[in-house]
């Protein structure tokens, strides 16, 4: 498919009011591989749409209360969270080990994105699409890695476009239905408590 039409396809992302989520999509792994994987545990499953699940978090606002909905489309599993859970590279690489494939987009309430990829236990790159298009006033300038070369990321349509990008390279197409569907449902262990190292998780 051509890339504008795409992008087009992906419209509603940038006129969603979703304050902050993150979609994952993992290859070569099941359901409960991948909730184990997030810090979740698959015997906890309950039916929730992504309000019923943002309203139950906000909810606990003074805790850590962090819910994790899936969803299987063919071979992929489709991870949706009110958080950022799949936002971290050691989940990607845990998500990704032993031949998976891994890609997240993640927005949050300060209007920033990014977007990460991982394969087979390594990430190959994670970046914010904003910072694309002063790319070249930037020192060092930074470089898209090689699955995103060429991709001229715009403020406005970055939504469209990380999950534009996201179809492209793992061959799924998010659907907001996905939204108000009431999917498998899991609370996630807090990324201080699942990793030893927070510091290091973070690390790309």
């Amino acid at each position: 498919m051509v890339w504008e039409d795409l992008v087009a396809g992906y419209a509603w992302a940038d006129a969603a009011d979703w304050e902050t989520y993150t979609f994952s999509v993992v290859r070569g792994k099941t359901e409960e591989e991948v909730i184990r994987a997030f810090g979740g545990d698959p015997a906890s499953s309950r039916a929730m749409t992504f309000a019923e699940a943002a309203d139950e978090q906000a909810d606990h606002i003074h805790a850590d209360h962090a819910l994790l909905r899936v969803v299987t489309v063919e071979k992929h599993v489709v991870a949706i969270e009110w958080g950022s859970h799949g936002s971290i590279p050691e989940i990607a690489r845990l998500a990704s080990s032993d031949g998976g494939e891994f890609f997240s987009v993640h927005h949050n309430v300060l209007a920033q994105h990014q977007v990460m990829h991982a394969r087979d236990g390594r990430v190959d790159g994670m970046f914010d699409p904003s910072v694309v298009g002063d790319a070249a006033w930037m020192e060092p300038t930074p470089e898209n890695p090689a699955w995103a070369a060429g991709i001229p990321f715009q403020l406005d349509t970055q939504g469209s476009e990380s999950f534009a990008l996201l179809e492209r390279i793992m061959g799924v197409q998010v659907v907001p239905a996905w939204m108000d569907t009431a999917l498998r449902t899991v609370p996630l262990t807090s990324p201080d408590a699942l990793f030893s190292d927070l510091e290091a998780a973070w690390l790309p």
